[in-house]
């Protein structure tokens, strides 16, 4: 922070807007600030009288040295002669709300209303108005309303924060209730309507506080304020170079333009309404809002190069959004199609598995039923006789129409068995038929009606075919041990072979035809 020079330092007592050289960091020696007693009477004030009139030389001594040291930015210890003896700074728990205590005991004090003057800052801090009565200015009737500044009750941290970042003045005032100038201070000063117009006009940050508190404490010690009511104006101004006095090409620096403190009144006094409206409208403001103002334009515009690169910056991640949720949705459609696909050909191997394994099953059954059949026709089949009792038989297959001649004794498991063997393929010959059933099992025709007994699916389904009278027609069903005759076949009979299922020759039931394709056989 840089203290902007206007001149020697004065006496307090006779100068409105002293000014002290200030360097960055000057260094501060430490303030005993015993308990002050109140109501000791004329002596305490005897006492001060003298102190002031004998300290009087080394405030002339110690200001022509302050400024000129100050001009060479070396550091100058502040010692503080005043007669004035402080206690220690409290500690509140909440400093914004010490600072809102004093604003509500000024409002109580003089009669007067914090005004509304501007909108929030913007500083991301909590700003809200101090007190629940908030006027607007200028007031309805300003005959019979007194206001007040609209004091920020923030820290001192946070105005020094809202200059910078918004180029606006400051304006910082610290009280002491020790102090007996204080009172008329806040009652003509603080409420005096031009002030307070002038200062809402160009948006000062107005912030106070009492020197007994530790942030205006805290503020006094930064802003060298050893006499009370204290009033300085901060602002941002280029930043000058220390050697030979000019504006350097660095950026703004956060300077104390002027100082004032010692009594309000009279109107000529320091601290006085019209000497700080005289000084803002006459030097202050004419020599600061130039450069503010163009301060002000290039925040703004680098607030609007800000939020452009912001809103390009949304634009460029809703735009990397899109084509990520783009390139994510064509991936999981891709990953979703290739499951699709490995699902299906699952599920294609393995029908074309089950299909495989019943191809097996039903070759498997095959092949034992053509054993079987192959069997039956070398050991069940009898030999047709040469004449003598025998039964003349026409049988009509899918194949064609055979005729057989059975022996009188024959069973219909052997007409069945017969029928069966037509089914065999020709290139399997006769002499290369198994001698025994599947199994290896040994045995005749009851084996065969046992094994055929066995069978879940039942006769029918295991023969795969049935055999009936062609007309009248009338079905010879299979029975174990039943002789021709006893299922009512004579000789000369014609026979229709019904397929029920495959029987190997991969042909179905013609079913039965009239009985004109049949000729009548006789002995």
């Amino acid at each position: 922070m840089e203290l902007l020079l206007d001149g020697p330092h004065p006496d307090p007592s006779a100068s409105s807007g002293s000014t002290l050289p200030f360097v960055d960091h000057p260094p501060q020696l430490p303030v005993d600030r015993p308990e002050r007693a109140r109501g000791n009477g004329p002596l305490k004030s005897l006492a001060n009288t003298v102190f002031t009139v004998l300290s009087l030389p080394f405030h002339v001594v110690t200001g022509i040295l302050r400024f000129i040291l100050g001009v060479f930015r070396i550091p100058f210890l502040s010692l503080n002669f005043s007669s004035n003896t402080y206690r220690p700074p409290r500690h509140p728990q909440d400093s914004r709300g010490a600072i809102r205590r004093w604003i509500t005991t000024l409002e109580e004090e003089t009669g007067a209303y914090n005004i509304k003057s501007s909108p929030s800052v913007a500083t991301g801090r909590d700003n809200h108005p101090s007190t629940s009565r908030r006027h607007t200015y200028p007031p309805a009737n300003p005959e019979t309303t007194r206001v007040l500044p609209d004091f920020f009750d923030g820290t001192y941290d946070e105005v020094l924060d809202i200059c910078q970042k918004e180029g606006r003045i400051a304006c910082v005032i610290l009280v002491s209730e020790e102090h007996d100038d204080v009172p008329a201070f806040k009652r003509a000063t603080l409420t005096d309507p031009n002030l307070v117009r002038i200062m809402s006009d160009n948006n000062f940050v107005v912030w106070g506080g009492d020197v007994r508190d530790k942030i205006p404490w805290d503020a006094a010690q930064k802003l060298q304020a050893t006499t009370y009511p204290f009033v300085a104006f901060l602002a941002l101004q280029p930043h000058r170079s220390t050697s030979t006095s000019s504006y350097s090409s660095s950026g703004p620096v956060l300077t104390v333009l002027s100082r004032h403190y010692g009594p309000s009144v009279p109107d000529s006094a320091p601290t006085s309404a019209r000497s700080l409206v005289n000084h803002l409208e006459g030097q202050l403001l004419p020599r600061v809002d130039p450069f503010l103002t163009r301060h002000r334009a290039q925040i703004q515009e680098r607030e609007r190069d800000r939020l452009l690169r912001e809103q390009q910056d949304r634009a460029y991640q809703d735009s990397q959004r899109r084509d990520r949720e783009r390139i994510e949705a064509k991936i999981r459609a891709e990953r979703e199609e290739a499951e699709r696909i490995r699902k299906e050909e699952e599920a294609q191997r393995e029908e074309e598995r089950r299909l495989q394994a019943e191809r097996d099953r039903q070759e498997s059954i095959k092949h034992h039923r053509s054993q079987w059949r192959r069997w039956m026709r070398r050991s069940i089949v009898p030999p047709e006789p040469r004449g003598g009792n025998s039964i003349r038989l026409a049988i009509r297959l899918p194949s064609g129409r055979v005729v057989r001649s059975f022996p009188s004794s024959s069973t219909v498991t052997a007409l069945y068995a017969f029928v069966d063997s037509q089914t065999i393929p020709s290139n399997m010959k006769p002499q290369d038929d198994p001698e025994h059933p599947p199994g290896g099992s040994e045995g005749g025709v009851e084996t065969l009606e046992r094994y055929i007994h066995s069978q879940v699916q039942g006769p029918e389904s295991w023969w795969g075919f049935k055999l009936a009278l062609s007309y009248p027609r009338r079905e010879i069903k299979w029975k174990a041990n039943t002789s021709l005759a006893e299922a009512g076949l004579k000789n000369g009979e014609q026979l229709v072979m019904e397929v029920t299922s495959d029987v190997g020759n991969g042909k179905k039931s013609l079913g039965h035809d009239s009985d004109d394709q049949y000729e009548s056989e006789s002995d």
